[in-house]
């Protein structure tokens, strides 16, 4: 059975006058509308495609890319709504509905919300809900400290961003780890930092340890080529001064200066680096 909200390579099986119709290894069949029909494709060919329900909830298959899959959240607009709920652009011809019951505070047309999409089990349509913690659980952790994750920046509070993690589970970001630009429905890729006693997920922008200083030095190491030999930024910059030039705050610069300073690579001046031919 081909489930709603995924991606499938199929076969296409036969020509219509309205589409193509695929096959999976089941034997069950799915119609690629014309819209999505191309002559390099001819029955026997594999072709990859999302699965969803049209208009009339029938399971048609697509070969645009939406924004997201079943069990995913996005940072989706709200184009329409109505006394039963609102719908979202997300990549496909059917808008995906939020229900009334799933929406934890009013919507907005024309503003843009963190969205996560499930196969509801009574309808078999694809939902959406804007009441992540049904979904989004730390109850179960499935990532360790140090791995890079997935983000989606799901909301800004007083100590840094809430973020969603995998599509799994809930994290957070405080502002003192934060030294680039970010904003909500940002997707960036993060590192775990610590989980808790209590199962709370913090994680940080950069690598940590050797990791991250073996980084950043490979990065200001390249910044120097590409600008001749010589940046006018050394230890004494005010740390705005070093992030506008290197995107790095001044603790991970120093380190990685003086990574590069024990491999003999540059001379540290008074207000500038220069590398060494």
């Amino acid at each position: 059975m081909l489930i709603p909200g995924k991606y499938y390579t199929l076969t296409v099986s036969r020509n219509t006058d309205f589409g193509q119709f695929l096959v999976d290894d089941d034997g069950d069949e799915i119609l690629l509308p014309n819209r999505y029909v191309t002559d390099q494709i001819q029955p026997g060919d594999p072709i990859e495609v999302f699965v969803y329900t049209d208009s009339e909830d029938r399971p048609v298959a697509t070969t645009e890319k939406p924004f997201l899959q079943a069990g995913q959240a996005a940072y989706l607009e709200a184009v329409d709504k109505t006394i039963h709920g609102a719908f979202f652009r997300w990549g496909v011809p059917k808008d995906l509905f939020v229900p009334i019951r799933n929406q934890i505070n009013r919507i907005d047309v024309g503003k843009k919300y963190i969205v996560y999409m499930y196969v509801d089990q009574l309808s078999n349509r694809l939902t959406g809900t804007t009441k992540l913690n049904a979904f989004i659980r730390n109850e179960e952790i499935t990532v360790t400290p140090g791995q890079e994750v997935d983000i989606l920046i799901a909301l800004k509070n007083p100590y840094g961003y809430r973020v969603v993690i995998d599509h799994k589970h809930r994290g957070m970001i405080y502002t003192n780890q934060i030294f680039t630009p970010v904003a909500v429905g940002d997707q960036r890729k993060a590192y775990v930092a610590r989980i808790t006693e209590d199962n709370r997920i913090d994680l940080t922008l950069q690598k940590q340890g050797y990791d991250e200083v073996k980084d950043s030095a490979g990065k200001l190491l390249e910044l120097l080529r590409q600008h001749g030999g010589i940046l006018p930024v050394a230890d004494r910059s005010a740390p705005e001064e070093v992030y506008r030039l290197t995107q790095m705050s001044k603790k991970v610069f120093k380190r990685a200066v003086g990574t590069l300073l024990k491999q003999d690579l540059i001379e540290m001046e008074d207000h500038r680096i220069v590398l060494k031919k």
